[in-house]
């Protein structure tokens, strides 16, 4: 077939006399032929790479510390995943009582609200809107937000928006103290416009709620990430306080050893979401107003009945027994609930202590362009809210170690149910395997090199690169050539000690020893001061499971659909060029047919397990009601809250009915509705 072109080709310059034509036409030829070449390549790799076996993953064992290491904190596992349901439900956790860690995660594990959710691009410096503004409606003509000329390579882009697809979370505005009990917090507002130094979340004369940097992932089997966050900030050993583990040397927790009241480190193993659960709670962006203690937090917590302003079904698979109790005088406060969960010697002392602004400051903010803190002394503090942030990481990842998807038609296939795939979903997985590369950086039963399986085996990999030199990287983090480098260095980013978020940087700079979960060096390449590393722009591979949910897609929420998506990686990334210093090698034009890409797309869909498109147990949960945008006036322009003149309205929010064991009657949905295969 590749003879027979090229004769087409020569014969077809022949027939040119005009000698511009004649070298374009001869460049064109070359570029024809190379792509052939690839696609031949790629055909005979075929036959090599999809003869990997996928196994199910009920064959994995879920991640997660020792039970002798956990047993050194929880006394009741059960109690414990009780208490982290509630306070990832719980919108009285966010300071303006109503967001709540599933306000960004109520999805799927992920957020489909389609107005104010655009970020300027602030991780790229960028504070100015282009697609929209604040308060943007998204339209399905959006997407994809980097579109070409035409779906396959070889032609220009005719338009491109920087501005991530991502979470609303809360209002620009300083902590000062907490309310009446039950009630939200004391905040000042202070405004987020560009011209008075904000980031740009304000619109009309007044504060819009701000939009997280990056898109939300799922957390439904996020306990197989070795790190959480797409840039990996959720470390793998929980150190009582904040997401970033050893690399923290500040942190403690306080523990009564017979009878005194003694500052203790941890150092609790294979417990990413135990770190990254720390972080939003007290995010200026995310849920929080700027400079709220965590100690504070658990003091506002500690006297509530858990969910005591939302709807708990009682067949609910781990909150049922609350839901009995919701209301009455008997019902166990948040306090009850981490003595019957916790050890005692992390919570019975008497002892009150007075933090200052010193101690507040030895846990670090996960946002990753942190606002200045400014805390003052929190008095008579007791032992229980002092290690409220212990309590609440623990629990949270406990809880979210039970949302399991693991019963999928893929599973089953892989258990040897031969009919459980459709033939084109079957073709699809041979795509998966072979031409399409996928397999590459979605590897294994939880589809992703990021797991705990595939990290603990070698957390740093070499990396073949373009003039046959090999880079370092971190396993599981690639750059794929979706934003510009520059728009967000993604786990090139350094941590708030001034260490880089990437492992092999921390190697190379001679920090192993803070890597923690027994990091082997001589299990690992070296990386020498001059070894070229590949981590500029890498993200964490995401797991595909219930991929046809999450939408919208990649770190910066750019694609709607699947389809998008697989165009994206058929045309070899929409900035491969750009990246090139940094680009995951298997990031080439793929030469799928539209046939092979729905083929693909249709294997994606056996990814999803009816359990999570139902909400059935475990991935049941209470009522709660999302902020979605703000309300606007026949003209247009935002109406302003009585309650402070800096804020939009409240109005109108989206609320999710409670559901209990059995789930609810009708399924989750893709993104704004759009069929999988679509554009």
């Amino acid at each position: 077939m590749k003879s027979r072109h090229a004769f087409f080709v020569l014969n077809r310059l022949t027939q040119f006399k005009d000698r511009r034509g004649l070298r374009a036409l001869a460049a064109l030829a070359t570029i024809l032929a190379a792509s052939l070449s690839t696609v031949a390549t790629l055909q005979a790799q075929t036959t090599v790479t999809t003869a990997v076996m996928i196994p199910s993953l009920k064959t994995v064992p879920v991640p997660g510390p020792t039970d002798a290491q956990l047993a050194l904190y929880v006394r009741d596992k059960a109690a414990a995943i009780q208490l982290g349901k509630a306070l990832f439900w719980d919108v009285k956790v966010g300071s303006d009582n109503k967001t709540a860690c599933a306000s960004c995660h109520f999805q799927a594990g992920a957020d489909n609200r389609t107005v104010n959710q655009l970020n300027p691009g602030l991780l790229g410096g960028d504070r100015t809107f282009q697609l929209g503004r604040p308060n943007y409606p998204l339209k399905t003509a959006d997407f994809p937000l980097t579109k070409y000329g035409s779906i396959d390579p070889a032609s220009l882009k005719i338009s491109d928006f920087n501005e991530p697809v991502s979470s609303q979370g809360v209002y620009t505005a300083d902590f000062t103290g907490l309310g009446s009990t039950g009630n939200p917090d004391l905040c000042t507002s202070v405004s987020d416009a560009v011209s008075s130094g904000g980031d740009g979340f304000h619109r009309d004369g007044l504060n819009t709620r701000r939009v997280e940097p990056r898109n939300s992932p799922t957390v439904i089997n996020a306990v197989f990430n070795f790190r959480n966050f797409w840039d990996g900030r959720g470390n793998n050993m929980f150190n009582g306080g904040d997401p970033f583990g050893l690399r923290n040397p500040n942190t403690f927790i306080y523990q009564n050893v017979n009878g005194v009241l003694r500052q203790v480190a941890v150092a609790l193993p294979s417990s990413s979401l135990a770190s990254q659960g720390s972080g939003p709670p007290l995010s200026a962006t995310e849920m929080s107003c700027n400079s709220r203690p965590f100690v504070l937090l658990g003091r506002k917590l500690l006297s509530l009945a858990p969910l005591s302003s939302q709807q708990i079904d009682g067949n609910d698979s781990v909150l049922g027994a609350l839901a009995v109790q919701q209301g009455l005088k008997t019902s166990p406060l948040y306090q009850d609930l981490i003595k019957t969960a916790f050890q005692p010697s992390f919570w019975e002392s008497l002892t009150k202590i007075d933090l200052t602004a010193a101690d507040q400051s030895k846990t670090a903010s996960m946002d990753l362009t942190p606002k200045t803190k400014n805390n003052t002394l929190v008095k008579a503090a007791s032992q229980m809210e002092l290690n409220f942030p212990l309590f609440l990481g623990i629990a949270l990842q406990l809880y979210q170690s039970t949302l399991v998807a693991n019963d999928t038609p893929f599973d089953r296939f892989a258990e040897g149910t031969t009919t459980a795939l459709t033939a084109q979903q079957q073709n699809g997985l041979a795509i998966f395997k072979g031409q399409g590369r996928c397999v590459a950086c979605h590897g294994g039963a939880e589809f992703t090199n990021a797991s705990f399986a595939h990290v603990t085996n070698k957390r740093l990999e070499l990396m073949p690169m373009a003039g046959g030199i090999n880079a370092v990287y971190d396993s599981g983090f690639y750059n794929i050539g979706v934003r510009p480098t520059a728009d967000d260095v993604g786990v090139g980013r350094t941590d708030p000690f001034g260490n880089p978020l990437s492992e092999t940087r921390m190697v190379q700079n001679g920090k192993a020893s803070l890597l923690g979960n027994s990091f082997d060096p001589a299990a690992n390449p070296a990386v020498s001061a001059t070894q070229r590393v590949a981590v500029d722009g890498a993200f964490k591979t995401p797991g595909l499971r219930n991929v046809d949910l999450t939408g919208p897609y990649m770190h910066n929420g750019g694609k709607s659909t699947l389809k998008q998506v697989v165009d994206m990686y058929n045309r070899g990334g929409d900035f491969a060029a750009e990246n090139k210093a940094n680009l995951a090698p298997d990031i080439v034009p793929l030469g799928l047919t539209e046939a092979q890409k729905d083929d693909l797309v249709a294997f994606l869909l056996s990814l999803t397990d009816d359990r999570v498109r139902f909400q059935k147990a475990p991935f049941d949960h209470p009522s709660i009601c999302v902020p979605n945008g703000h309300a606007e006036d026949a003209a247009g322009k935002l109406v302003a809250d009585s309650r402070d003149a800096l804020k939009a309205a409240e109005v109108p929010y989206r609320c999710i009915a409670a559901n209990g064991a059995s789930g609810a009657s009708l399924p989750l949905t893709p993104f704004m509705g759009l069929s999988p295969y679509s554009r």
